[in-house]
């Protein structure tokens, strides 16, 4: 019983990790994005300010879900690695110079032109590696006999590329949200206009790969629209336009924190509907999380630790929220 079971609680665990991961490192990912199209010195500052006393954090996400993969589901992540390889590492360097010049342009100041640089090309390219793996497990990886058995570009290609721009779009969408909820003065009422135009090519994104998916590939399409599977999942394109416009009208109206909290709704019914369209397969379309999934005992090992770790997360997300709440106002910053 513990073999059919296990592997969905790990399964949960993972994906809510990845989730938490896309939202929360998504924003200041997304403030990385939009450096560019802020010229003055004081309102990058104060851009940075508003993620300052949490964007380290955000990442334990990301080891909770790539730590949880290894280690629960080995044979998964023994197929998708290979496979995925140049991405994740385009991934990791370029997160590394997001970090590293975060830290590096407040001491290098005035000197710090290409630190600002590092910071908008790794946050840009880091969200665009991790659209492009994301279009890799969902077209699916070449398997023979349990091993990876395709070659080191099978990522490389349009249906991948198209979900890395989205990605891009999409957190820079999430940055111009934050950065309503977050700040005041010119750089809420830019995020505003960057806002309403993001919205517009994010949903434009979701669009084409909705349409893709199901005429890209035989398995999504039979998971969609045959029956009874078409009378449950039809509410979700049609709630993925209502929060649309739902966004839409919370930028336009003035709220602050309603449009953040309507894109991070956005961002999980994608999630939830890419979801549907690969589970129980953890490695599409051929390795589901039963095939791949450690030894019963391994994952109780691993799951009792897991237990008491993430309470402790949320408890130190929560607070750190918490305590750094409000808007950072022009001239204002925790550094």
């Amino acid at each position: 019983m513990m073999e059919l079971y296990l592997p969905v609680v790990w399964a949960l665990i993972i994906a809510a990790a990845v989730a938490f991961y896309v939202v929360a490192d998504g924003f200041d990912l997304g403030l990385g994005i939009l450096f560019p199209f802020t010229k003055e010195e004081a309102e990058r500052d104060q851009m940075m300010n508003s993620v300052a006393p949490f964007w380290d954090g955000n990442e334990t996400w990301l080891v909770l879900g790539g730590g949880g993969l290894w280690v629960a589901f080995p044979k998964a992540y023994a197929v998708i690695m290979p496979a995925v390889y140049l991405p994740v590492i385009v991934m990791l360097l370029a997160l590394i110079f997001r970090g590293v010049s975060f830290e590096f342009r407040w001491v290098a100041k005035p000197t710090h032109f290409w630190w600002d640089v590092a910071f908008c090309g790794g946050s840009t390219v880091a969200a665009f590696a991790q659209g492009v793996i994301l279009g890799a497990l969902i077209q699916g990886i070449a398997v023979a006999d349990g091993r990876f058995a395709g070659g080191p570009f099978d990522w490389a290609t349009p249906f991948a590329l198209l979900c890395g721009l989205g990605v891009v779009a999409g957190y820079a969408l999430l940055g111009a949200v934050w950065l309503i909820a977050k700040t005041e003065g010119p750089v809420a009422d830019r995020a505003r206009a960057q806002g309403k135009t993001l919205l517009i090519v994010v949903l434009g994104f979701v669009g084409l790969v909705s349409l893709w998916t199901p005429l890209g590939f035989s398995r999504i399409a039979e998971r969609w629209f045959s029956l009874p599977n078409l009378y449950f999942l039809w509410p979700v394109p049609i709630l993925t336009a209502g929060l649309g416009l739902l966004v839409w009208r919370g930028i336009d109206r003035g709220r602050d924190l309603a449009p953040f909290l309507g894109v991070v709704a956005l961002f999980l019914l994608a999630f939830l509907g890419l979801a549907i369209s690969t589970f129980p397969y953890l490695v599409p379309p051929t390795l589901t999380i039963w095939d791949t999934a450690a030894a019963p005992a391994s994952q109780i090992f691993l799951l009792v630790g897991v237990v008491f770790l993430l309470p402790m997360i949320f408890a130190y997300n929560v607070f750190v929220y918490w305590t750094f709440r409000g808007k950072v106002r022009p001239g204002e910053g925790y550094h």
